[in-house]
């Protein structure tokens, strides 16, 4: 039986709290700073530096590989820390590397090596700061709010992707990209701040065991968070569907970028138009999260929302010219972006609630280490592919891999079964499951 409206809690998510909502805010400050200076990197690198096309891209695969290659080893770490710390740390390391490059360009002394060392260490502490702020929010908010906070960050994320492109396209036109990185240095210190005045106290750390010592075990404390996930029954589907979603709209990315602009002749508005608006139904979804997942159960979220968001990039393959294709464009991402605003919260909240508390970490540093080095691994292949047949050819291998995700989903209801101790503390998750079933 499906859960009706008067049976949704009144009171989920108001226990949120002041402390949720300065974390909130600092997270919504850092955000809005990087959907500014999205792209300030690599502009800054042509614009200031001149480097070649292959510079600019080898720039943004070094970032994400060996910016995840150095988060690995921090998983472990972070596990036996108090989270906050290691968030204002991150932070501040951002705020440092990213002021670093205006402070260079004033000077006259900016090298490429900078910008990579920047892309490398910008990209690890935001690794960092994901996987200790995941582990921070499970224990500042309770079971019952998790669903409502997690749609929260989402509404934020989309915003901020909406709005933060033009924005920071206009600051750039008016002031330089070196500018652009300052304004985001800047929004990165007041997420600092901003974490600095949560008062609540941290829930103690889990203890490191006393056999994590030598080589062995610093390995398979490497790899824990990777064995926690592929020996769970509804994280492993997860996490599969998750890197070939995630790899098929990278993939597609660049395509989409030379497809409209040199194809399709659209103009810089036009494409920024594309890009942006589309985000609203992402922020549409996230907004509809809570109520949705009450009346049809977490279950049947992931899966349909899950299904829902796959086949809409292989449409893209066959966009048109002219006045029409740019509407089809923005028809067709706002509905996949939609989808995905439903799904992507209804998923943070499982997988906190499916890790256990002293395993949060690592499984965070897996799954975020395996999506950064997933991602440039499918732009090469999109790449690939355009070389040796077409832009559309690639647009569409991307979207078939996209449709195939929906095939990883976990299509029993059993392998969503959440770790022990949850199930009794009476989570979203559960209470929307009991209102479906039977």
């Amino acid at each position: 039986m499906i859960s009706s409206p008067t049976d949704e809690p009144r009171d989920l998510g108001r226990d949120l709290g002041r402390d949720f909502r300065r974390l909130w805010t600092a997270y919504a400050v850092s955000a809005a700073g990087s959907a500014v200076g999205a792209g300030a990197l690599p502009l800054v690198a042509v614009l200031a530096l001149h480097v070649s096309t292959f510079q600019v891209s080898l720039l943004a695969a070094l970032s994400a590989l060996a910016g995840a290659a150095i988060a690995l080893p921090l998983g472990s770490r972070i596990e036996y820390r108090t989270k906050r710390p290691v968030m204002m740390a991150a932070d501040l390391v951002r705020c440092v590397a990213l002021a670093s490059v205006p402070v260079a360009a004033g000077l006259g002394v900016l090298t490429y090596a900078q910008l990579c060392v920047v892309g490398v260490v910008q990209a690890a502490a935001a690794i960092a700061f994901g996987v200790a702020g995941t582990a921070h929010l499970k224990g500042l908010v309770s079971s019952a709010g998790r669903l409502r906070a997690a749609a929260h960050f989402a509404t934020t994320d989309w915003i901020s992707q909406t709005a933060g492109p033009p924005l920071g396209g206009l600051l750039i036109g008016a002031c330089g990209a070196t500018v652009t990185m300052a304004v985001d240095a800047f929004s990165f210190l007041l997420s600092a701040v901003g974490v600095r005045a949560i008062r609540r106290p941290e829930p103690a750390p889990p203890t490191r065991p006393s056999q994590a010592e030598g080589k062995a075990a610093q390995r398979a404390e490497l790899a824990a968070g990777w064995h926690a996930i592929l020996r769970h029954p509804g994280l492993r589907p997860l996490f599969w569907n998750s890197l070939l979603f995630s790899g098929a709209v990278m993939m597609s990315s660049p395509l989409l970028a030379v497809l409209m602009l040199r194809d399709l002749h659209y103009t810089p508005w036009q494409y920024g138009l594309a890009l942006g608006l589309p985000c609203l139904g992402g922020v549409l979804g996230s907004r509809f999260t809570t109520r949705l997942s009450w009346r049809l159960g977490p279950h049947r979220m992931l899966l349909l929302f899950g299904v829902v968001r796959a086949p809409w990039l292989l449409l893209l393959a066959w966009v048109p010219a002219g006045p029409f294709g740019l509407a089809f464009l923005v028809v067709v991402d706002t509905a996949l972006l939609f989808a995905a605003g439903v799904f992507n919260p209804t998923f943070v909240a499982y997988r906190m609630s499916a890790t256990r508390d002293d395993m949060l970490a690592r499984v965070m540093t897996a799954w975020s280490v395996s999506t950064k080095a997933a991602q440039p691994l499918a732009i090469v292949l999109g790449g690939a592919v355009a070389a040796f047949a077409d832009i559309r050819t690639a647009v569409a291998v991307a979207g078939v891999l996209c449709l195939a995700s929906g095939l990883l989903l976990p299509w029993r209801q059993d392998q969503l079964a959440v770790a022990a101790g949850e199930e009794a503390e009476g989570t979203p998750l559960r209470a929307a499951r009991s209102g479906t079933s039977g």
